[in-house]
């Protein structure tokens, strides 16, 4: 199954870097000041790793809406993995596009579980950055193992 998700358009802003780093401990200074950045090779404050995550989905005023499209139970629901692949570096600044779609649907204890993969494709214009792969899991109590 491929379903294509609408795309979420965003532009990096260092404030939201600086407070993201800030968040999860990162104290290296080239997550917070442009020059420590400008100095150790970076263009801008580079994107902290998992910035990418889908928390910037969960800013949307719908943020699960797609999982709902596609007959998910958001009452059921629990995130069961994630994985980032890396091409390039995200910098403040950078205007990005997140390109979503449904990237497989399977099943397992006789369907009694559902998992749902999500591939998000964040680019840069035409340059693929991050591959990110959400994993939501939805339970199917009516189903007997």
């Amino acid at each position: 199954m491929k379903h294509r998700i609408a795309p979420i358009r965003f532009e990096v802003e260092r404030g939201r870097l600086r407070f993201f780093a800030r968040t999860i401990g990162l104290t290296d200074p080239i997550y917070s000041d442009v020059d420590a950045a400008q100095r150790a090779g970076h263009r801008d404050l580079p994107v902290p790793p998992t910035f990418l995550s889908n928390s910037l989905e969960l800013e949307l005023p719908n943020p699960l809406g797609w999982l709902a499209e596609v007959g998910g139970d958001l009452t059921k629901t629990t995130h069961a993995g994630q994985t980032f692949i890396y091409h390039a570096t995200a910098y403040g600044g950078d205007s990005l596009v997140l390109e979503r779609r449904i990237a497989d649907v399977y099943t397992k204890k006789n369907g009694a579980l559902e998992f749902v993969v999500k591939q998000t494709d964040v680019k840069r214009g035409d340059q693929i950055l991050a591959e990110v792969r959400c994993v939501i899991a939805l339970r199917h109590p009516e189903v007997t193992a």
